[in-house]
C-alpha cells in the first residue's frame, strides 16, 4: 500500500534502532556515482558550503556534510547527508543540475534510512511535457519499464508526500519508495542508481544544444525550480530539530546554491 504519512510522522512512528550499516552501504552507492560523474564532467567546489564540509549538532549526536560543485556544464552539483544513524534518520542527497546549454533533464537522487530506507530517483524535467510530447518520449517512455517493475513489487511501498508542490515536483516516471533494509534491496537499489544514472550521462552525450536566444529562461527557469525544492521540502523540519533554524536554513541554501560564490551558467 502506498505511504502518506510525512516523514516526521513516520520517524516518530518507527522504533530508534541503529542504521549504520544501511546507511554506509548507501553511501557507497552515492560514491559510485560520483566516480561515474568525476569520470565524465569537469568539477570544482564551491567554496559556499565549504563550512559544511562537515559539520556536528550542538550536542555531537547527529553530522552531516553538503559538498557543491560547479563545472562548464554543470551549473550546481550536491553531494550531502544529513543524520543520526545510530538512532535510525540519515538522509543523503546526489543531485545534478546541469547547465542550459541543453535541455537534457537533470538527475535527482535522494536516499535514507527512518530505519525503513526511503528512495528517490528521477530525471527533473525542464520542458512542459503535457506539449513536448518529443522530449516526453525521448527521456521518459525508456525508463516506464523499469517504473512498472518497481510499482508492481510488493516489496517497494510508494511514497506520497502530502505536500502538493513536491507531488508536482515528481515525474510520471519518478521512483519514491520505502522499503524494509535487507541486502536484497540494496542491490536493487544499487541497480536502480546505476542505470538511472547510465541514462542520465547518455541524455546528456546525445542531447542537441539548446539555441542562444533560450538559454537565460531556461537558467532561470531552473533555478526557481531547485529553489523551490529545497524550499518547500517538508522534510526541512527535521533539520531545524537535529541543528537548530540557523543552520537548517544555510542548509538549505546550499542546497539550491543561494550563498553560491561561482558565477552561474549562462
Amino acid at each position: 500500500m502506498p505511504t502518506t504519512q510525512s516523514l516526521v510522522d513516520l520517524l516518530a512512528a518507527q522504533p530508534d534502532v541503529d542504521s549504520t550499516g544501511w546507511f554506509g552501504k548507501l553511501w557507497d552507492i552515492t560514491r559510485e556515482l560520483g566516480d561515474k560523474l568525476t569520470a565524465r564532467f569537469e568539477l570544482k567546489p564551491d567554496g559556499s558550503t565549504e563550512k559544511f564540509a562537515n559539520y556536528t549538532s550542538l550536542d555531537g549526536n547527529a553530522k552531516g556534510s553538503l559538498n557543491t560543485f560547479v563545472g562548464p556544464e554543470i551549473d550546481w552539483f550536491v553531494h550531502s547527508h544529513i543524520g543520526n544513524p545510530k538512532h535510525s534518520f540519515t538522509n543523503m542527497h546526489f543531485t545534478v543540475w546541469l547547465g542550459p546549454q541543453a535541455k537534457a533533464p537533470h538527475f535527482g537522487m535522494a536516499m535514507g534510512t527512518m530505519p525503513d530506507i526511503f528512495f528517490y530517483f528521477d530525471y527533473i524535467p525542464r520542458v512542459d511535457m503535457m506539449v513536448d510530447l518529443d522530449y516526453l518520449d525521448k527521456y521518459y517512455q525508456p525508463v516506464n519499464a523499469k517504473w512498472r517493475e518497481f510499482v508492481d513489487n510488493p516489496d517497494y511501498r510508494p511514497f506520497i508526500s502530502r505536500d502538493v508542490y513536491m507531488r508536482e515536483s515528481v515525474s510520471q516516471t519518478g521512483f519514491v519508495y520505502l522499503t524494509t533494509p535487507s541486502d536484497k534491496a540494496i542491490s536493487d537499489i544499487r541497480e536502480l542508481a546505476h542505470f538511472m544514472f547510465d541514462g542520465f550521462l547518455r541524455n546528456v552525450n546525445e542531447a542537441p544544444a539548446t539555441p542562444e536566444i533560450e538559454r537565460a529562461a531556461l537558467a532561470e527557469r531552473d533555478l526557481r525550480v531547485r529553489r523551490a525544492i529545497a524550499d518547500r521540502d517538508p522534510a526541512n523540519v527535521v533539520g531545524e530539530q537535529l541543528f537548530g533554524k540557523d543552520r537548517a536554513d544555510a542548509l538549505v541554501r546550499g542546497l539550491w546554491g543561494g550563498d553560491r560564490l561561482s558565477e552561474r551558467l549562462k
